[in-house]
């Protein structure tokens, strides 16, 4: 536990970044990546990408805390880090996890009460949840296919609307052809591969392409990911397979 809140944090990790500023405690953020994208119009620093941080940059901006993802950043660069700031590494695999990641970020940097009020808005999220079930399988690639695991962050958050995933036997993310793939709904983000109107037309009961952000950034944005789920409109169940034309959907 740190003992008083940072001063100056550079986040590596774009969903952290926005619920930091969610949490009040975005004047103590002093760098941030390429990708992060909300809120708005930012004018912190950046000092590149997820995977291809420029370390000296970093070094410069004289960090207390660096924010960094088990999956999102590598470990050479936490460990370069790791040399002259003290690196806090998440890696939220539920819905469950992002309330406490939410609640532990809340104490570090002293928004305890407003981190309260943003895990009883998760909450009121879950709890709106239409009853449904339905499978599912959520894309990540293309080329080759690859879908979201079981053990997913992903997966867990299509969970909370009633969707059992077809692969959830499978760790991370597998490389399966699409027409294997047998499910009621076939989820198409547009990241981290930029799935495509054509894409979703291709395959029957697609849902896509919808903002990634919604299903892969934890944090505030889980939030929005469930709302997004809540609203969503599931087609009737039909199990067909994946390959064969029909509609797709775009929310």
């Amino acid at each position: 536990m740190i003992a008083e809140p940072p001063h100056r944090v550079v986040s590596l990790v774009p969903s952290l970044t926005e619920t930091l500023f969610d949490l009040g405690a975005g004047d103590a953020v002093v760098g941030i990546t390429d990708f992060c994208i909300f809120p708005p119009a930012l004018d912190r620093p950046r000092v590149g990408g997820t995977k291809n941080p420029r370390v000296e940059e970093i070094r410069a901006l004289a960090p207390d805390v660096i924010y960094m993802n088990y999956e999102e950043n590598l470990r050479k660069h936490a460990e370069a880090i790791g040399e002259f700031a003290r690196v806090i590494v998440s890696e939220p695999k539920t819905v469950d996890d992002v309330a406490t990641l939410i609640a532990q970020l809340g104490e570090t940097h002293d928004r305890r009460d407003r981190a309260v009020e943003l895990i009883a808005e998760l909450q009121r999220e879950r709890d709106a949840m239409p009853k449904r079930a339905f499978t599912f399988a959520c894309a990540i690639w293309k080329k080759p296919w690859m879908w979201c695991g079981g053990d997913t962050y992903v997966s867990n958050l299509i969970e909370c609307a009633g969707g059992v995933n077809v692969l959830r036997d499978q760790t991370r993310y597998p490389a399966i052809d699409v027409h294997d793939i047998k499910a009621d709904v076939i989820f198409l983000p547009d990241e981290p591969y930029a799935f495509t109107r054509e894409d979703a037309d291709a395959i029957p009961n697609a849902i896509g392409p919808f903002p990634g952000h919604l299903f892969t950034w934890h944090g505030t944005r889980t939030i929005l990911g469930l709302r997004f789920l809540r609203d969503m409109w599931v087609p009737l169940p039909s199990a067909a397979p994946a390959g064969e034309a029909g509609p797709g959907r775009d929310r």
